[in-house]
């Protein structure tokens, strides 16, 4: 099957063009052994990865679909897809360049017109980390831009840069659930006034100096504060909502949605948005975790949460 990408924000559907091969990645899957265990692939199903990064649940995934079946691979950040070449090249996999929330517009781009599992992983990429130029990594001398998708919107360092020290206050509170956000937009503005915060090293300096690290624990006390501008320069939690709101819809009766969270506000949203919905049957009472053998491997592995629910008819 031909490896195309398609660009949603021009109607009808852009040519196909081969993706050209990327430097190898260095993501490593969470959840994999659970992700097939409960979306199930068999000989012709077809399967949504709305989140491919590197590669490796879609490729799991499309190993068991044969023959007959195919994974499409959704991701908002096109080096994503390139990294992912090498992973899915031989495998009945078909990607395009969007978010997740737009699996309903490809899906009819496509001409299906429902699936058998939809697969979001919500966390960071190992890639998206190592890329100094994006800032997602603490020790990062690149930009501080935190964008998946870097043609569109602000870097988080113009918005760091704009917001008052109030907005700053309630947003690193509101989305990172930073209990000394005052202290740290304090720090900020003052710190904008006579230098600009342009990178994440220097962010990542200024939020430890107002941030005790307690003793023994291993978070780094820059984590919320990261997490927060990324989650609004990227609108995350807009778009999980969403999805909860439409994917359904884009699922065969039976069919399996299983998203992977990695902090609680996601968490909080996932759980409600199964629990809420009629068309949906809640399959994990529990969010499912990582084994202790996978995180001794994967400590990224350690915050993730997976919970599914199935398309009732």
């Amino acid at each position: 099957m031909a490896r195309c990408a398609y660009d949603l924000t021009k109607f009808p559907l852009a040519p196909c063009r081969e993706i050209p091969l990327p430097p190898s990645t260095c993501h490593i899957p969470v959840l994999l052994d659970e992700v097939i265990q409960w979306l199930e692939p068999a000989a012709g199903k077809i399967i949504v990865d709305g989140t491919l990064g590197g590669g490796g649940h879609s490729a799991a995934l499309a190993s068991r679909v044969l023959p007959g079946g195919k994974i499409i691979g959704v991701d908002l950040d096109p080096e994503a897809l390139e990294r992912a070449q090498p992973a899915i090249s031989s495998l009945p996999v078909t990607v395009a360049v969007g978010n997740y929330t737009d699996i309903p517009q490809i899906l009819r781009q496509l001409e299906i017109d429902a699936v058998d599992g939809i697969l979001l992983d919500l966390g960071l990429s190992s890639d998206q980390l190592a890329d100094e130029e994006r800032g997602f990594s603490f020790q990062s001398t690149g930009p501080l831009d935190l964008r998946f998708d870097r043609s569109s919107g602000k870097p988080a360092w113009q918005l760091i840069e704009r917001l008052s020290e109030r907005h700053l206050a309630d947003l690193i509170y509101q989305f990172g659930e930073e209990r000394l956000s005052r202290r740290i937009a304090r720090k900020i503005v003052a710190q904008r006034r006579s230098e600009p915060i342009r990178t994440a090293d220097q962010l990542a300096s200024l939020v430890r100096s107002c941030v005790p690290r307690s003793r023994g624990h291993r978070i780094d006390p820059a984590t919320r504060t990261f997490q927060a501008l990324r989650i609004a320069v990227n609108d995350e939690l807009k778009s999980l909502q969403e999805a909860l709101a439409h994917l359904p819809t884009c699922l065969k009766p039976g069919g399996h949605l299983a998203i992977i969270s990695f902090h609680s506000l996601e968490d909080r949203l996932v759980k409600h948005g199964f629990r809420n919905d009629d068309r949906l049957e809640v399959l994990t009472k529990r969010p499912v975790r990582a084994t202790d053998e996978e995180t001794a491997q994967n400590p990224r592995a350690s915050s993730a949460k997976l919970r599914i629910a199935k398309r009732v008819d």
